[in-house]
């Protein structure tokens, strides 16, 4: 079982459930504190959002299957936090 502290991904997810059902369920889940969910761009049949999931621990597996029984589909990982605590991204002179 993979944990984390903090998932922000990039989901591609149909037009129904709306975000706020996919917020609420992930947001119920054990060891989940909050979901953000931000509608990134729709078209006709689906929508692209980014979801940030925060919690000690987030069971991702979990997640991951929860998304799926509402139709969505992960993108990518576009950040992952485990750990003993959380780290902060670090600038570097590209950024």
């Amino acid at each position: 079982m993979v944990t984390a502290r903090r998932l922000v991904l990039d989901l591609l997810k149909p037009h129904e459930p709306d975000v706020v059902t996919f917020a609420d369920a992930v947001a119920g889940l054990d060891g989940v504190d909050g979901v953000n969910v931000v509608l990134v761009e729709t078209d006709k049949e689906v929508q692209t959002v980014k979801m940030t999931v925060e919690g000690d621990p987030i069971r991702v597996d979990t997640v991951y299957e929860t998304l799926e029984d509402l139709g969505a589909a992960v993108h990518s990982i576009d950040e992952a936090v485990c750990g003993e605590r959380v780290v902060e991204q670090s600038d570097t002179p590209q950024d």
